[in-house]
């Protein structure tokens, strides 16, 4: 389907979401992810397809990604993404995969997000906010710094527990270094046997798996998702 650039938005440092206007209605379930096609001129190995979850929520008329703006090794695409203009007629696939919300509304959940991986559990929780559903949420929320965290005043109006996790803390006086597979654990074992959701980094997400696997965790119970291209937060 093609879609219109209607227009961009700073949600974080060098991080910008890109919403789009569909030509038509697109039925999708938040957390889902989308195939962008960008032609343009000598396109390196990255190519000229892209695979992005949707930040936006099926709650919203328009289509959004999120993305950050890397300094170093910007790859054609990306270049080209940054640079469209508004009004902008873009090919994208529909939406898929099972990043999704649980049926079950009493299930708790804790979603574990690294960097630009935050994008999906923006889809879900704001679908919850604008649909009035009252979960149980939490998010723990890996960044470097606190100015690359995206998303936080919807959270926190929702009422989910935000805990953030700074790796270069600076004055930050909240929790520092990386997220590991024992915070994971740690927080989990506050709830009643919930759903684990990880997001971020390709590298991230399959070790903490296989850290959490190995220390106990059922693999039922958890639901991943990774960011191919990212080697950190």
């Amino acid at each position: 389907m093609h879609v219109i650039l209607d227009h961009t938005e700073e949600v974080a440092q060098d991080i910008r979401t890109f919403w789009f206007k569909p030509e038509r209605r697109v039925d999708y379930m938040a957390g889902q992810y989308i195939q962008m096609t960008l032609p343009h001129s000598k396109p390196d190995d990255r190519g000229e397809k892209h695979w992005f979850t949707l930040s936006s929520s099926p709650s919203e008329a328009l289509l959004s990604i999120t993305t950050r703006h890397a300094i170093d090794r910007v790859s054609t695409f990306k270049q080209t993404l940054f640079g469209l203009r508004l009004g902008a007629s873009i090919l994208m696939s529909e939406p898929m995969g099972d990043f999704v919300l649980p049926k079950d509304s009493a299930i708790p959940l804790l979603f574990v997000a690294g960097g630009i991986g935050v994008t999906p559990i923006r889809s879900m929780v704001k679908w919850l906010s604008d649909n009035g559903e009252k979960r149980q949420v939490q998010v723990l929320y890996g960044a470097r710094r606190l100015a690359d965290v995206a998303f936080r005043e919807l959270f926190e109006s929702y009422g989910a527990r935000l805990d953030i996790v700074l790796s270069e803390a600076g004055e930050w006086s909240g929790r520092t270094g990386l997220l590991t597979s024992g915070l994971i654990l740690e927080q989990a074992r506050a709830y009643d046997t919930p759903l684990v959701y990880v997001s971020g980094p390709e590298p991230m997400v399959e070790k903490l798996e296989a850290d959490m696997l190995k220390a106990g965790q059922d693999k039922s119970r958890l639901v991943l998702d990774f960011f191919p291209g990212y080697k950190g937060v």
